[in-house]
């Protein structure tokens, strides 16, 4: 049983697994950092701590983002988009925030640019 607020947990539309996506921006810039998994236990961990809480699901356990890394992404405003089916965090990451040490998990693969 997760400790997330009922009202927050009505508002979810979770997906067939439990999860919610979260989309995550860097504080100030905007940039868009990463996406990962949230379920209610999650997104509890993460408005009470402060500390960015996500769902693994190749490892199927929680993780907070740079507990081993030292990547740490300190959260600064949690929104529910307007169907309740994702979540926007928006931290300041220290560190990188891709696994593969790029600094956003967008960096690697430009597919169209209109410039």
């Amino acid at each position: 049983m997760s400790g997330l607020d009922p009202a927050v947990a009505a508002r979810l539309k979770r997906n067939a697994d439990g999860l919610v996506c979260a989309v995550v921006q860097q504080q100030g810039s905007g940039e868009v950092l990463m996406i990962a998994w949230m379920d209610d236990e999650a997104l509890h961990r993460t408005l009470t701590t402060g500390r960015a809480t996500y769902w693994s699901r190749s490892r199927a356990e929680y993780w907070v983002k740079g507990e081993t890394s030292g990547n740490v992404q300190h959260v600064h405003e949690v929104r529910l988009d307007c169907d309740g089916d994702v979540v926007l965090v928006t931290v300041d990451q220290v560190g990188t925030a891709c696994h593969t040490g790029d600094r956003t998990c967008f960096d690697a693969d430009l597919l169209l640019t209109s410039d």
